[in-house]
């Protein structure tokens, strides 16, 4: 089953906004840092959330993450994705297949340090789209991953 979710995109502030959205809808906050993923290629980057998301029990559910160091960015400018998840690898295979036809892949679709698969692109009409594969397991359960529970 192929799911879609807003994914905003912050710069330093996606922690701050995903502590507030689920403060508001009483949602349960998960945050993967770069640090935790151990993908940090700036030292500014560290501590930023590479993923994260509101789940509440009424069906809100919003991710967010913060744009890289080395990514130009500009606050309210190109500031959601659409992400696009499943639990199968062939339903988001072939979702990819036909977003990016025509379109501008940003990352290979390939397996991650958060999903069996996940890639991004721009399709042939500017919009970007995240696509991945649910893990299996929380990626944010064990080893004490930067999850951050809603009070």
């Amino acid at each position: 089953m192929i799911t879609t979710t807003t994914h905003l995109n912050f710069r330093g502030e996606a922690r701050a906004a995903l502590e507030l959205y689920g403060s508001v809808v009483g949602g349960r906050v998960s945050v993967v840092t770069y640090d935790d993923a151990h993908a940090v290629q700036d030292p500014a980057d560290a501590g930023r959330v590479l993923w994260g998301e509101v789940v509440g029990d009424g069906g809100f559910h919003v991710m967010a993450y913060d744009v890289p160091a080395r990514t130009p960015f500009e606050r309210g400018v190109n500031s959601t994705f659409v992400s696009v998840r499943s639990t199968s690898p062939e339903e988001v295979s072939a979702c990819w297949a036909g977003l990016a036809e025509g379109g501008r892949v940003v990352q290979d679709l390939a397996p991650s340090g958060w999903s069996p698969l996940y890639g991004m692109l721009e399709d042939r009409f500017g919009i970007v789209w995240v696509l991945d594969v649910v893990p299996t397991a929380d990626p944010t359960a064990g080893s004490g991953a930067g999850a951050v529970a809603a009070p």
